[in-house]
């Protein structure tokens, strides 16, 4: 138990000399008679109101005591830690284009790619997460939240075909970008997972990559599919058949890109790189700072205070009636 107000506890100082004040007036009141004999005061003995004279102030003592420990407001932790935790702002920017419907990656790339992410998310207990899907066109699915819930949710729903197609990558680094803008986390990523080469869109990929740098930013870029060949599925009037298609990666922007910002470019030909390379972004990325923990806060100021308003009304009303004084 804590107290919010402690400095009420120095009230307790003055219930001293209201003790002082209350045996002085006493002594002052009390009366001298004179007997011939004490013969007949021996035989009256001391009644009870005589032996309770003194209750009322000590209800009144016992209710001022209380009074000030409900007004220092005692207050119960269920926990309190200050510990050192690790916490950054993250966009996950994902590629949706049709071209991440092939299956080099099982089930194909995209579910590959929201698996592991979804991996990653759960492995970031304290960071805020957003996540911005693109293709000819870049939109936020989820801005930077701690609720990972909704982040699993809303990341396990991108699909191709949302967007117009193609792969505007430079619109997609801008749109992560303009999320983090105005983030104060000591550090700000993005990792960007895309199968191909910009093609679409009015920002250079470059220039939105410097953009990232001046606000410090780091973007780690992921090339994700085989080397040569990969699987691709085909609708037809006899239904879905395979066509053998070329892999074309931008590794060499996607290494600029990060080098510019100070991250890593990897590249990911099957699930199992992919997860990898999730897991040693995890290991790189992380931030100490000291986080002080208050949880659940009961106050307990109440019960004192009740108690404390009981013995000043039996203080009152005792001294009002049994054992009022006479004038």
């Amino acid at each position: 138990m804590k107290f919010a107000h402690p400095e009420f506890f120095w009230l307790f100082s003055l219930l001293p000399l209201l003790v002082y004040v209350q045996f002085f007036r006493e002594s002052r009141l009390n009366s001298d008679f004179r007997f011939p004999t004490l013969a007949h005061a021996r035989k009256m003995g001391r009644s009870i109101r005589v032996r309770l004279r003194l209750l009322p102030f000590l209800l009144r003592l016992a209710g001022l005591s209380l009074l000030i420990i409900a007004l220092a407001r005692p207050q119960q932790f269920d926990t309190e830690s200050t510990r050192s935790i690790e916490g950054i702002d993250i966009v996950l920017c994902i590629d949706i284009s049709t071209s991440m419907d092939a299956e080099d990656l099982k089930p194909d790339r995209l579910e590959a790619a929201k698996r592991v992410a979804a991996e990653f998310v759960q492995l970031r207990e304290h960071d805020r997460i957003g996540v911005v899907p693109f293709a000819g066109e870049s939109f936020t699915q989820v801005p930077l939240t701690t609720d990972h819930k909704v982040v699993l949710s809303l990341l396990g729903q991108i699909q191709m075909r949302m967007v117009e197609d193609g792969t505007a990558i430079g619109m997609a680094l801008a749109t992560s970008v303009n999320r983090l803008r105005e983030s104060d986390a000591k550090s700000k990523v993005i990792i960007l997972l895309t199968d191909g080469q910009n093609n679409r869109g009015e920002i250079d990929p470059l220039t939105a990559a410097q953009a990232a740098r001046a606000l410090g930013l780091r973007i780690y870029t992921i090339g994700v599919g085989t080397r040569g060949m990969a699987p691709y599925p085909v609708e037809t009037v006899f239904g879905k058949r395979y066509q053998n298609v070329q892999v074309n990666i931008d590794e060499e922007m996607l290494t600029e890109i990060a080098n510019l910002t100070g991250g890593r470019y990897y590249r990911a030909t099957d699930e199992k790189s992919l997860a990898t390379i999730y897991e040693q972004i995890d290991t790189l990325e992380r931030t100490k700072i000291q986080v002080e923990e208050y949880k659940e806060v009961a106050e307990l100021f109440m019960p004192w205070l009740i108690a404390a308003v009981l013995c000043l009304a039996l203080e009152l009303l005792l001294s009002l009636t049994w054992l009022r004084k006479l004038p």
